[in-house]
């Protein structure tokens, strides 16, 4: 179990393994945490990964904080960003995080986790605390990092308060006295900074570990701008249906970063890959165990079917969902904004790209004029089927 904790889904242990191991193997229940700026309220599957690493410390008994950074989200993290963020108030902040909570509920028992919010420390440092934490860090290490050197290449604006949010997060850790950190590797430098200032102020040797990447269905980095994540609470239908389209050389990192699938099933899954078996016969498999891990069996079961019939044999579903919508003339990209309920840009793009349908003949012009009458059938992409009811 042990090594499995160390190696599934980890990209890199810093100092290294073998230490962590050893600290491991002590029976000294640890103390472990991530942190989150809840400056969004949804997650996919690729922001889950740490969150299962976490649940996996939960489990074993150790001492789990599931840290809220309400303090540091007002200033905003940028270490996988090309620009500011933008500043949040604390109760957009608040919540955002009721609805983080609940979908990260898919992944992580909260039962066994203590959560806590920064602003709880950080908001009572004074300026000559801060200045003295401020000491241990080099502000050339941070300017130097390769986000922030290409904005200051680009002349773009770099604040002042950007260089405070690792101090801000390193003395989180110190704070919670950690053992280990978890977070994604684009989270590195900020946890160095904890490890930092456990051993300035501690004296103590603190770990990291950082998880691996989860691509998005194309290859690429998952974004709701390129359509490839796969979120928390999409529909079984549309969940399954966005695993179906998953590139083929991303189905083993799949089972690795997403699903509780055990390592000896993966490296069966690997070998038959390898083997000549259809991409497709496995990535049915896959699809089906995210959608049973993050919703229930009957729901996966359900989503093979609906994807069977719909996708393969090219039917129709035996119930679509009807939207009501004004009768009269309408532009195509507002039509489809409106019916499946996205802004005009997806709307745009999904036309342009030939995703669109009307009654099964293609729509490809964003301007086109549409008569809105009872009972048509719109397509949206791959999997998306509503009916038209005229109001």
């Amino acid at each position: 179990m042990t090594n499995d904790l160390l190696t599934r889904g980890v990209e890199n242990i810093i100092p290294n393994q073998a230490k962590l191991q050893a600290l491991l193997d002590s029976g000294r229940k640890l103390n472990i945490y991530i942190g989150i700026d809840p400056t969004a309220t949804r997650i996919h599957i690729g922001h889950a990964v740490p969150l299962r690493k976490l649940n996996e410390f939960a489990s074993l008994g150790h001492n789990v904080t599931f840290l809220i950074g309400d303090f540091t989200a007002l200033i905003g993290d940028t270490s996988d960003k090309d620009t500011e963020r933008p500043i949040l108030t604390s109760e957009e902040i608040k919540a955002n995080f009721v609805s983080y909570k609940k979908l990260a509920e898919k992944v992580l028992d909260f039962n066994k986790v203590k959560v806590v919010y920064n602003s709880e420390w950080l908001s009572k440092l004074t300026f000559t605390d801060i200045v003295k934490l401020s000491q241990h860090f080099s502000a050339g290490d941070f300017v130097g990092r390769e986000l922030i050197k290409k904005r200051l290449n680009a002349g773009k604006h770099v604040g002042l308060h950007e260089l405070l949010y690792p101090v801000m997060q390193g003395y989180d850790s110190y704070h919670l006295d950690t053992d280990i950190q978890l977070g994604g590797t684009d989270q590195t430098f900020n946890m160095q900074a904890g490890r930092i200032l456990q051993k300035d102020l501690r004296g103590k040797e603190s770990f990291i570990i950082a998880n691996g990447f989860l691509e998005g269905t194309d290859g690429r980095k998952m974004s709701k701008s390129w359509g490839n994540a796969i979120w928390l609470d999409d529909e079984p239908n549309e969940m399954y249906g966005k695993v179906m389209s998953l590139k083929d050389e991303l189905i083993i990192n799949y089972f690795t970063l997403a699903t509780s699938v055990s390592r000896e099933q993966i490296a069966d899954y690997e070998a038959s890959l390898k083997d000549g078996a259809n991409p497709m016969d496995l990535k049915k498999a896959l699809a089906h165990q995210i959608v049973l891990e993050l919703h229930d069996e009957n729901a996966a079961n359900a989503a093979a079917e609906y994807f069977q019939k719909t996708v393969q044999n090219k039917e129709l579903p035996q119930e679509i969902e009807t939207v009501e919508i004004a009768s009269g003339i309408s532009a195509s990209a507002m039509l489809f904004s409106q019916v499946f309920n996205v802004s005009k840009s997806e709307s745009k793009r999904i036309i342009e790209q030939g995703g669109a349908h009307i009654n099964d003949k293609k729509i490809t012009n964003i301007n086109e004029n549409v008569d809105v009458v009872d009972n048509m059938v719109l397509k949206f992409g791959k999997r998306k089927i509503k009916k038209i009811k005229t109001i």
